[in-house]
């Protein structure tokens, strides 16, 4: 019996984040005998690597030098041939390095997943790198955004066709994350985290500059300086690590709340962390569709986000959380004051989330439609010979 077809699949590196976490769910789904999986990183991966449930996916790191490296590319070359995968599907600007050594390896089918916006591109407005995508595009068989905020950009900015476009939105494992009362034990027991009459505000995310944690940080001190008796219930929990975890819990200490806050760092269990919160914000400068926000949003939780990226296409303002704008910690502050005044509305939006959820994004349907995708490719070549 023939092989199932081999999936190239092309990353920058595979630390924790929601492009990871994304990929790595789609391989743990789709059934062995309909396709085989090797992920390929252009610089390097950690041991995120063993979320992967499957023991047959092949693990490769290139190591690519900063900017322009044709050894790098020769790599991927060799490699191709090598493997001979079926389909490359490369995700992301990092990605498109993948495309010209697989066309010249003769790998036929090639996909392109467009996840959120580049650090150095947040608005989508850079005319540099939309040059260097309208470049790569004739490589690309089929593009995949992960929101309509993506593909439009796709098709405005780098006049891809819609005939090859797939927007896909990422799914989130409901059975994994859903609400889960009378958790709060898993919290630390000191400053109040674990008293019902506290309402846990909450995020999870790398804390970089384009994930914006200071912003909700400032928000936090305004609230309690606007607030004061919130003091007494309004706490402050933030998991993930980075370059600026440091900058916004200093920040949060200068202003003497530090022990509101628990910054416990990465955490593997996240999935018992969230429902243990009362409200969760992603106060991001740019997003694609965030894995987090999803997840949240299963578990019960009412959310602030900003109108960035395909947040909107997520939250339902007014019914399921509350839509701000980015970088505006007055109006984070305003928002959590709305919700933490109103314990009812934390209920009825959190509810409202989790039924969203339910209906529009299951991992279920996710894995579906690539695998549609997938199959069409092959489908198409076959019909062409």
């Amino acid at each position: 019996m023939a092989s199932p077809p081999l999936i190239a699949h092309v990353i920058h590196h595979l630390w924790i984040g929601g492009l990871e976490n994304g990929l790595i769910n789609l391989i743990n789904r789709i059934p062995k005998e309909r396709y085989r999986h090797a992920i390929i990183f252009m610089d390097d991966f950690s041991d995120f690597r063993d979320r992967l449930q499957r023991d047959d996916v092949q693990v490769i790191a290139i190591h690519k030098k900063p900017g322009r490296d044709p050894v790098a590319k020769w790599r991927l070359f060799k490699l191709f041939r090598a493997l001979q995968p079926s389909i490359l599907h490369s995700r992301n600007l990092s990605g498109l390095d993948a495309l010209l050594p697989a066309y010249m390896a003769g790998i036929k089918h090639r996909v392109n997943g467009e996840h959120g916006r580049d650090i150095d591109d947040l608005d989508g407005s850079n005319k540099k790198l939309q040059l260097l995508r309208r470049l790569h595009r004739p490589l690309v068989n089929r593009y995949i955004p992960l929101s309509q905020d993506l593909e439009r950009y796709l098709k405005e900015k780098i006049g891809v066709d819609s005939a090859h476009i797939t927007q896909i939105y990422n799914g989130v494992d409901t059975d994994r994350f859903k609400p889960s009362p009378g958790v709060r034990p898993c919290l630390p027991a000191n400053e109040g985290f674990t008293d019902d009459k506290s309402i846990i505000i909450g995020t999870v995310g790398r804390v970089q500059s384009v994930k914006d944690q200071m912003n909700l940080a400032e928000g936090f001190i305004q609230l309690l300086e606007k607030h004061p008796d919130l003091k007494k219930t309004a706490r402050l929990v933030m998991i993930g690590d980075g370059p600026l975890r440091e900058s916004v819990l200093e920040r949060l200490n200068e202003a003497g709340y530090a022990n509101l806050v628990w910054a416990p760092g990465p955490r593997d269990d996240v999935h018992t962390l969230l429902p243990a919160m009362d409200l969760f914000v992603l106060p991001s400068l740019a997003e694609g569709i965030s894995n987090t926000l999803l997840e949240a949003m299963s578990s019960g939780l009412p959310v602030i986000a900003t109108a960035v990226g395909g947040n909107p296409e997520l939250v339902v303002d007014g019914k399921t959380g509350t839509l701000i704008p980015a970088a505006d910690s007055q109006a984070l502050a305003n928002a959590l004051a709305h919700y933490l005044w109103n314990r009812e509305l934390l209920k009825t939006h959190g509810t409202a989330a989790r039924e969203r959820i339910e209906e529009r994004f299951s991992i279920t349907a996710m894995v579906e439609q690539y695998i549609g995708v997938y199959d069409q490719m092959l489908s198409a070549s076959t019909r062409n010979l």
